[in-house]
């Protein structure tokens, strides 16, 4: 059974049993939090936008959809594939790590619903805010969606199956100190498969100081999609504006 949880999100997130996993995500709630930001940033048509970890590019392509000139970049070479047939000539996608900068300045830099914290290093963690700042303009905007910490161990599921497009996904979750584990293990095209997602529990605090450490100013903190004010104990995101 191949068991990955060294740089998992290299090899699950390029697997196509990710995305069955997580095909019923809320689209719309996506669309609307975007419509939300962007009007909160003033965001002008033809602004540049980068989305940091793009996936196969539905965010990126509604971005572009609303009138920005936007870049979505990610890992995954297969995920790239895909986001690369809705191509543009103001909506293009390159395979990059979030680690290092990428060419060129942006007006505004997304990452978005938990693409975060993935890495076994903490100095990654501080390289990826490094990044993002040298890729905004000196006037851009950067937004971390992630998820509230404090809200989600209280209400941790240890252990659950979803039945998706007929696989059975045995999903377990635990909380190590450090990073909240998701251990997902199923069978498809008769072979056993077994992964770990590993997210480092950031809560505002941890943040607050990574931000300072980079150099950069966090300007404002929001708890959900409407961007109400964050509450700790209840708020369901944690959403960091910064420059």
């Amino acid at each position: 059974m191949p068991e990955t949880t060294e740089n998992w999100f290299a090899s699950w997130f390029d697997t196509p049993y990710y995305h069955i996993l997580y095909k019923n995500r809320d689209y719309t709630e996506a669309q609307l939090f975007i419509d939300t930001i962007t009007q909160y940033l003033n965001l002008e048509p033809g602004s540049r936008v980068l989305d940091l970890a793009c996936g196969k590019g539905r965010h990126s392509i509604y971005l572009n959809q609303l009138g920005y000139d936007v870049t979505g970049v990610d890992l995954s070479a297969n995920n790239i594939a895909e986001a690369r047939r809705s191509a543009n000539d103001t909506l293009r996608f390159e395979r990059h790590d979030m680690r290092e900068p990428f060419p060129g300045q942006f007006d505004a830099v997304f990452n978005l619903f938990t693409s975060f914290g993935y890495f076994d290093d903490d100095n990654d963690n501080l390289r990826t805010l490094r990044a993002i700042q040298q890729n905004l303009t000196e006037s851009g905007l950067a937004v971390i969606d992630f998820m509230n910490v404090e809200a989600v161990l209280p209400h941790l599921v240890p252990e659950e199956t979803k039945t998706i497009d007929g696989i059975d996904f045995h999903i377990r979750k635990a909380f190590d100190g450090r990073y909240i584990l998701k251990h997902i293990d199923f069978t498809a095209d008769n072979q056993s498969y077994s992964f770990t997602e590993k997210v480092r529990a950031f809560t505002l605090a941890d943040f607050e100081a990574m931000i300072e450490e980079t150099g950069s100013y966090l300007l404002d903190v929001f708890g959900d999609y409407k961007l109400r004010k964050y509450h700790k104990s209840e708020s369901p995101r944690l959403i960091l504006v910064f420059k």
